[in-house]
C-alpha cells in the first residue's frame, strides 16, 4: 500500500524559543490507495471569484444539457473540454462524460476543480448544488484511485468512452502540477438521458477502494460519505416508487393479455362456425353443381372464412403484443426493485461503517483534547526548500494537523500571536506568485497576503513586532518592513541583493546592497544611515 505524496523522505523542522532548528528524516509509511491531493496553496497574482470558477463548469454543462441523448463535445480543448460519450445502441458498459484539462488550464486546487465539476453536474443534469458537491468529491477521488489504469476503465465503460482515453492521462494525478494537459477525468453515467438522481453511477464512484482512501482523510471523510449515503437512499426511494408503478402497469398488462386471449378464443370459435358453414355449402353444391344459389352460398362462406382468418391473425398479434408488453413491464418492475434493493443495501452497509468511524473520530477528538502540541515545519520539497506548517503531539511526535499550504519557502516561519507569517508561493505558473502571507492558527490556511512580490530566496526576519523581508522593485530588490498584520510600513530606496541577510540591531538594520557592500538602514523608515567603503576596482 502506498500514499500518493510528493516526496517519501520527509524532514521535520522544530522551532524552540531560541530558534533552534532540528532536521529529522522520516520515511512515511501509509496505505496503498490513500489519496492525498497536492494543491498549489500559495498566493496568486489574480484571485478568481467562486462564481468565476463555477462558471467554467456551468458553461460546459449548459452546452451538454440539450444533447444528453447523443455524443457531443464542447469547450476549449486548450483549457476545459468535455466529451459527452454516449452510445445508446450499446447495452453493455457505462457511458461517461470526460472532462479534459488542456495544457492552458489554470486550475491548481482540488477545491476549485470540484467546483467546476459540481457546477457542470448542476447545469447539465439538474442536480442540486449540495448533491453535485458531494458527487464531485467522490468523482475526483475515484479518478485519482484509478489514475493510469486504462484496463479498469475498459472493463467498465463502453468503447465510445475508452477510445478517448489514454493510459498516460486517464483519471487525474494527485499533484496539481500534472493536471494541465495530462488529465482525462471520467464522470460515469448510469442513465444520462432521464436518470435524474441516478444520472451518475454512485456505486462505481464509491467502491471499496475509494472508501478506503477516504477513510484516511481528516475525520475519515465521514461528512461526505454520509452525504453520498443520503443520495443513495433517495435513489432507492425513487426506484422503489418506479418499481411499484411498473408493477401496477405489469398487472394491468397481464389483465390485457387475459382479455386479448378471450377475444382470440371468441374469434377462433367464430372461425370454426364459418368453416362449418363453408363445409355445408360445399356439400350442397356438390349435390347440385349447377345451382346458382349453392354457388353463391359457397362464395359467401369462403369470404366469411377469409375475413375471420384475418380477425384471428389480428387477435393472435394482439395477444403477442400484450404478452410482450406485460413481460416488459414485469422486467422493468424487477429491475427497478433490484436497483432499489441494491442502493438500500449499499446505504445500510455504509451507514454501519460510518457509525464505526464516527466512534473512532470521537475517540481521536478526546485524545487530541489532552494533547500538548507544538508547531514546526515539514520539508516537502528538498530541491526548492518548500515546507508546510504542522502541529505535533509533543509526547509522541505524531503530526495532528497539517497546513494545506505546502509552498512555505526557505524553511522559515514566524509566530505573530494570532497566526503565522511566512514567505510562500511559487512563480512557475501563469497565475502564481511569491508573497509574504499570514496563515490562520486554526485552519493553517492563508488568510492574507502582501501586494508586493517577495524575492524567491529572501529571508524573513521578525523584530520588535515588525516583519522584514526583500521584495521586488522596478529595478531590483529592496528591503520591506511590515506590521504583523502585513500592512506595509516602509521600503528602502537602497537596492539590495535578493539573498541579503537582514540583521536587526539596536542601531539599525544591517543588509548587503546589490554591489555586495554592507549597509545600515534606519529601523523607522529604512533610509540609509551609513555605508561600508568598498574598493570595487579590485572586485573580480
Amino acid at each position: 500500500m502506498k500514499r500518493f505524496v510528493l516526496f517519501s523522505m520527509l524532514f521535520l523542522a522544530f522551532f524552540s524559543l531560541n530558534a533552534l532548528e532540528v532536521n529529522q528524516p522520516e520515511l512515511e509509511s501509509v496505505g496503498k490507495d490513500t489519496i492525498e491531493f497536492i494543491n498549489y496553496t500559495g498566493p496568486h497574482t489574480v484571485i478568481n471569484t467562486k462564481d468565476e470558477i463555477a462558471g467554467i463548469g456551468s458553461a460546459l454543462g449548459e452546452k451538454v444539457a440539450p444533447n444528453v441523448a447523443n455524443k457531443y463535445e464542447t469547450g476549449d480543448n486548450s483549457k476545459y473540454y468535455v466529451i459527452h460519450a454516449v452510445d445508446s445502441s450499446v447495452k453493455t458498459g457505462l457511458d461517461a462524460d470526460i472532462l479534459i484539462l488542456g495544457k492552458n488550464a489554470n486550475v491548481d486546487h482540488i477545491k476549485n476543480l470540484r467546483s467546476i465539476i459540481s457546477s457542470y453536474l448542476v447545469s447539465a443534469y439538474g442536480y442540486s448544488k449540495a448533491d453535485a458537491d458531494t458527487l464531485a468529491v467522490f468523482i475526483t477521488v475515484y479518478n485519482a484511485v484509478y489514475r493510469n489504469d486504462l484496463d479498469t476503465y475498459k472493463s467498465k465503460y463502453k468503447e465510445i468512452v475508452t477510445k478517448n482515453l489514454t493510459k498516460e492521462n486517464c483519471g487525474i494525478s494527485v499533484n496539481y502540477k500534472d493536471w494541465a494537459g495530462k488529465t482525462q477525468l471520467v464522470i460515469p453515467l448510469l442513465n444520462p438521458v432521464d436518470g435524474g438522481l441516478s444520472t451518475i453511477d454512485t456505486t462505481i464512484i464509491s467502491d471499496s477502494t475509494v472508501i478506503e482512501s477516504m477513510q484516511e482523510e481528516d475525520e475519515r471523510g465521514v461528512d461526505e460519505r454520509k452525504n453520498l449515503v443520503d443520495i443513495k437512499e433517495r435513489e432507492a426511494d425513487v426506484a422503489q416508487e418506479e418499481a411499484k408503478e411498473a408493477q401496477k402497469e405489469a398487472t394491468v398488462a397481464k389483465q390485457e393479455v387475459t382479455k386479448a386471449k378471450e377475444e382470440l378464443k371468441q374469434v377462433e370459435e367464430e372461425k370454426k362456425a364459418v368453416e362449418k358453414e363453408l363445409e355445408e355449402a360445399k356439400e350442397e353444391l356438390a349435390e347440385n353443381p349447377t345451382d346458382k344459389k349453392a354457388q353463391e352460398a359457397v362464395k359467401e362462406a369462403e369470404k366469411k372464412v377469409e375475413e375471420v382468418e384475418e380477425k384471428v391473425e389480428e387477435a393472435v398479434a394482439k395477444v403477442e403484443e400484450k404478452v410482450e408488453e406485460a413481460e416488459k413491464k414485469a422486467e422493468e418492475a424487477k429491475e427497478a426493485q433490484s436497483f432499489a434493493d441494491k442502493k438500500l443495501s449499499e446505504a445500510q452497509t455504509e451507514r454501519s461503517e460510518i457509525a464505526t468511524d464516527q466512534q473512532k473520530n470521537i475517540a481521536d477528538a478526546k485524545a487530541e483534547a489532552k494533547m500538548v502540541t507544538t508547531y514546526g515545519l515539514q520539508l516537502v520539497d528538498s530541491s526548492n526548500l518548500l515546507s508546510k506548517l504542522v502541529f505535533l503531539d509533543v509526547e509522541t511526535g505524531k503530526i495532528v494537523k497539517s497546513s494545506p499550504v505546502q509552498v512555505i519557502r526557505n524553511r522559515s516561519i514566524v509566530s505573530t500571536g494570532n497566526g503565522f507569517a511566512a514567505i510562500a508561493g511559487e512563480d512557475s505558473g501563469e497565475n502564481q506568485a511569491i508573497r509574504l502571507v499570514i496563515l490562520d492558527s486554526e485552519n493553517l490556511e492563508i488568510v492574507s497576503q502582501t501586494e508586493e512580490d517577495v524575492a524567491p530566496n529572501a529571508v524573513l526576519v521578525s523584530a520588535d513586532n515588525y516583519l522584514y523581508t526583500v521584495v521586488k522593485s522596478t529595478s531590483g530588490f529592496v528591503v520591506a518592513k511590515y506590521s504583523n498584520d502585513l500592512r506595509l510600513q516602509a521600503k528602502s530606496t537602497l537596492k539590495v541583493m535578493e539573498t541579503t541577510p537582514i540583521t536587526v540591531t539596536d542601531k539599525g538594520i544591517v543588509v548587503t546592497d546589490s554591489y555586495g557592500a554592507v549597509k545600515l538602514l534606519s529601523k523607522s523608515d529604512l533610509s540609509t544611515i551609513s555605508t561600508q567603503t568598498v574598493d570595487y576596482s579590485s572586485a573580480k
